[in-house]
């Protein structure tokens, strides 16, 4: 047998998952439970510390639905357990996901109890998916809404995801860059996301470089001979004295001199940037760019720009790549709907709203005034976020924007929320989301006839 990939892969997906929902399937199969049913997947609440959420992972988790087959491998270990008879195997040799998915489009601000997207299929195809969409979509929507506020906080400067190192494992950081693009930021240090999404990469050198060199200036003599164009890191021993080097290299050069900038990298990043800038003005170097990384969020990156820092762009590794202050989401995949019935959990502190459902998006003069979540039937003023993307487990047109058109949504739809949305501080009031009257009227009617 060949090696076990330690990478998900279309051959794997159907493992990812919780051992219930794998219980649960074989239950359903049993009993013959295969009527139509609607999970609705949503984020109950906003931390602290956002103001909105950007949805984000739609089209991995598309990928997911599409390829999801039990093969001889997998089947062959679900064998070795007991949990399992030999005719659920034999009918899980055939699974395929055959359902509906309609969803807001990625880039799309969204709000606790708002559906990211909604599946409706036959019942064990749709709970048997649950682990593998929240997977997807959770982690890239968390990203993808740091990310936002991070290129909020920048107000125009670039940011650069170089979070790589330090995300949470391999596909997270595979995944990570994708979201991070999505939100705003201008390009990745991680060539693999550069190949498999077409997020832009970029990159210069690291300290090591200039250390394993006796002598700073000959370093920064040899990289530019190599890389002409380059950004110079010059914080490894003196800032101030690593710019002053620059410049010298400047006048050795004489014409042939293109290198486009210097990154800082320590120390008090607001006050070296101005020195640094005011060093390279003098110099006649009033081109060269500034690059500031080093412990970034969104929380010191807006304090710079209100200081009047000269800094043209940041490179943002670890707090944007874990997302440091929410690096969790109360997301959740609720049964909401079942052989034509309204189903609800009554739990405390955990409400679920009956149904498939629809938000209405109300806008006046390009700005997002509010929300209205409704059953899906219903007809309201506004914009209806929740379109289909997939059909009888096909991907169709909306389920398929590619990288840039997604980009590009996120940026106006951003763009289209209060300005109180945008800032750091905490929105107040929040934004208005509203559940309507026939959407109440159906929960009392269903919790009514719960037993």
């Amino acid at each position: 047998m060949n090696p076990r990939p330690a990478w998900i892969t279309a051959d794997n997906v159907a493992l990812l998952t919780d051992l219930y929902e794998l219980t649960m399937l074989q239950a359903y199969w049993r009993e013959g439970m295969d009527r139509e049913a609607t999970f609705s997947l949503y984020s109950r609440s906003l931390s602290s510390t956002r103001n909105f959420l950007l949805a984000c992972g739609l089209s991995d988790a598309l990928d997911c639905l599409e390829t999801m087959r039990f093969t001889p491998r997998a089947l062959d270990y679900l064998a070795c357990r007991d949990e399992f008879s030999g005719e659920f195997l034999d009918w899980l040799k055939d699974f395929r996901f055959s359902g509906t998915v309609r969803a807001v489009p990625e880039g799309t601000p969204v709000f606790p109890d708002e559906p990211l997207l909604e599946v409706t299929g036959p019942l064990p195809e749709a709970q048997v998916v649950e682990t593998v969409l929240m997977n997807q979509v959770h982690f890239q929507t968390v990203a993808a809404s740091k990310a936002a506020r991070v290129v909020l906080a920048a107000d125009g400067r670039a940011v650069v995801d170089f979070g790589l190192r330090r995300i949470h494992g391999t596909d997270a950081g595979l995944k990570g860059a994708r979201a991070f693009y999505i939100a705003g930021a201008a390009a990745t240090s991680n060539v693999l996301a550069g190949e498999v999404y077409g997020v832009p990469i970029t990159g210069t050198m690291a300290h090591a470089y200039i250390q394993a060199h006796d002598d700073e200036m000959a370093a920064f003599r040899e990289f530019t001979e190599l890389y002409p164009d380059t950004i110079l890191l010059v914080d490894t021993y003196d800032t101030l004295e690593g710019v002053r080097k620059v410049i010298s290299l400047a006048r050795e050069k004489g014409e042939a001199f293109r290198v486009r900038g210097i990154r800082l990298d320590s120390g008090d990043l607001a006050d070296l940037a101005r020195k640094s800038r005011d060093l390279l003005d003098e110099a006649g170097l009033t081109d060269m760019q500034i690059f500031a990384s080093g412990g970034l969020d969104e929380d010191k990156i807006a304090e710079m720009v209100r200081a009047g820092a000269p800094v043209d762009g940041f490179g943002v590794g670890t707090r944007m790549s874990v997302s440091r202050d929410t690096p969790a989401l109360d997301m959740a995949y609720k049964l909401t709907a079942y052989g034509g019935r309204g189903r609800l959990k009554l739990s405390t502190g955990k409400p679920l709203l009956p149904g498939p459902k629809q938000v209405f998006r109300r806008e006046e003069g390009g700005m997002a005034t509010g929300d209205l979540v409704a059953l899906e039937e219903e007809d309201h003023p506004g914009r209806p976020l929740l379109v289909p993307v997939m059909e009888g487990g096909e991907r169709l047109p909306e389920g398929s924007r590619n990288l840039e058109e997604v980009r590009t949504y996120a940026r106006e739809q951003i763009r289209s929320l209060p300005p109180r949305l945008l800032a750091m501080e905490k929105a107040d009031p929040p934004y208005p989301v509203k559940i309507s009257d026939t959407l109440k009227e159906y929960h009392e009617e269903v919790a009514e006839g719960v037993e």
